[in-house]
């Protein structure tokens, strides 16, 4: 066993993400278990708060995935009670979940990032949807991806090639969220970059080049072995990897994250690589991308968690 005391971790919950977090929370659990650590998951539900006043972890590492999970609700929770945690505080949780907010910090530091708008669904009911949707299209052109403002896993995601299926995109999107980004489409290279800071300041992990087989990344491509092809590192010329891997790490600074983040983006023909979002609760699935990119690294997910869980405690003792 090590010294770390007590390990939690927190999975589950009750998002659209709840089986994808759970696949996450145990593949940490069971690799923090094979070296020694007195390791907990907890599937989040009414009865967390209770046992966290009762029997307090040493750590806690959160695991959910969607809201509650990423947008900041459950470090506020674990700040309340007092428990060091891995990961990013709530303030920059909120800036990172929110994917307009994101592009628009991230775009600001000079990262390049594709054309959107950002609208309610009342804007859509309230001023005409006919008007307001012939007008997106003249500003952004097509294709287009819509999504939800705040999210993961493709859940709510349209594509767009004729100015006709903008229309029930939003209404997809809309059953996940009440305010739809949309993005002027990118065509290139799908990579994901993950960044660890194991203390010395983020690094960038191996860039992970993702090709779905049936052509779209959506939740099935995404946790479903098989179903697409990973490369690493990504097949890009390594003047472009340097690039995509500069963006990830100015993403995670921008944005006030913290020990470790995945940033997806599209490398455009001219070999700029184009920001669509950053995470900061990446899956760690046997299909999620940050592991790939840790283990082509050279490291291991226990020792990597272990030394992360262990970096959260000294933070909290000062």
């Amino acid at each position: 066993m090590t010294d770390l005391g007590r390990v939690l971790v927190l999975a589950g919950g009750l998002s659209p993400e709840r089986e994808v977090s759970l696949r996450s929370g145990q593949r940490v659990r069971d690799a923090l278990e094979r070296i020694g650590v007195d390791i907990d998951l907890r599937d989040v539900d009414g009865s967390t708060l209770p046992a966290l006043a009762s029997d307090a972890p040493a750590v806690v590492i959160p695991l959910l995935h969607g809201t509650s999970g990423e947008d900041g609700t459950i470090r506020e929770v674990l700040d309340l009670y007092g428990l060091p945690y891995v990961g990013a505080m709530p303030v920059a949780c909120r800036a990172a979940f929110d994917k307009a907010t994101a592009k628009a910090t991230v775009g600001a530091a000079g990262v390049a990032t594709p054309r959107a708008v950002t609208l309610p669904r009342e804007a859509f009911h309230d001023l005409g949807a006919a008007t307001l949707i012939d007008r997106v299209v003249a500003r952004l052109g097509l294709p287009l991806v819509v999504k939800p403002r705040s999210g993961g896993s493709a859940f709510g995601v349209g594509f767009v090639e004729e100015a006709g299926q903008l229309a029930e995109a939003l209404m997809g999107c809309f059953g996940y969220h009440d305010w739809a980004l949309i993005e002027r489409a990118v065509s290139g290279v799908e990579i994901a970059v993950g960044v660890l800071d194991a203390g010395d300041g983020p690094v960038a992990l191996p860039a992970v080049e993702i090709q779905p087989l049936a052509g779209v990344y959506d939740y099935a491509a995404r946790y479903t072995p098989g179903a697409t092809d990973f490369h690493i590192p990504a097949r890009l010329d390594d003047d472009v990897l340097q690039a995509a891997a500069t963006t990830a790490v100015t993403a995670h600074r921008v944005l006030g994250l913290r020990d470790f983040s995945r940033t997806d983006l599209i490398v455009d023909a001219a070999g700029v690589p184009q920001f669509l979002e950053v995470n900061v609760a990446p899956g760690l699935t046997d299909t999620s991308t940050w592991p790939m990119g840790l283990q082509a690294a050279g490291l291991d997910l226990a020792v990597v968690w272990r030394d992360l869980a262990a970096a959260a405690a000294r933070r909290a003792a000062g």
